[in-house]
């Protein structure tokens, strides 16, 4: 029996190749990685940046609310015109602001996945569903 310790050309190239798809690979990787790390940077950004504006309108809606407080009873007694201009300027940017934090809570962007997996699966069950009924029935 002759045992070569060099391996075949063949195999040579083999390794070679795989070597090389494994490098291709990690590039791959590598810029995925690099690519979702890009994009959880933002998603980060643009969760500081809500939050920061969500403290702003409660600081705001407070403020808004106090200086309501404040007006009504003046209102209610001297009933002038600019009182009541001021009392429906606050009345309104309360609104605003109110409608801003609630939009905080819901987007399209935040129901949209757990959406799509109550359509895909609530799908599936109802034509499993049809299919178990007509084997059964």
């Amino acid at each position: 029996m002759n045992f070569s310790p060099e391996p075949s050309p063949r195999k040579v190239n083999d390794n070679f190749s795989d070597a090389s798809s494994v490098n291709e690979e990690s590039e791959v990787s590598e810029t995925d990685l690099a690519q979702a790390l890009a994009d959880v940077e933002k998603s980060l950004m643009a969760i500081k940046e809500r939050y920061s504006q969500i403290q702003y309108y409660q600081k705001r809606k407070a403020e808004l609310k106090y200086r309501l407080d404040e007006v009504l009873p003046e209102v209610r007694r001297q009933k002038t015109q600019q009182l009541r201009e001021e009392l429906q300027q606050i009345q309104t940017e309360l609104e605003a602001i109110e409608l801003n934090l609630e939009s905080s809570l819901f987007g399209w962007n935040s129901i949209k996945e757990p959406f799509w997996q109550v359509v895909r699966f609530g799908g599936l069950g109802i034509v499993i569903g049809w299919l178990l009924k007509s084997c059964a029935g």
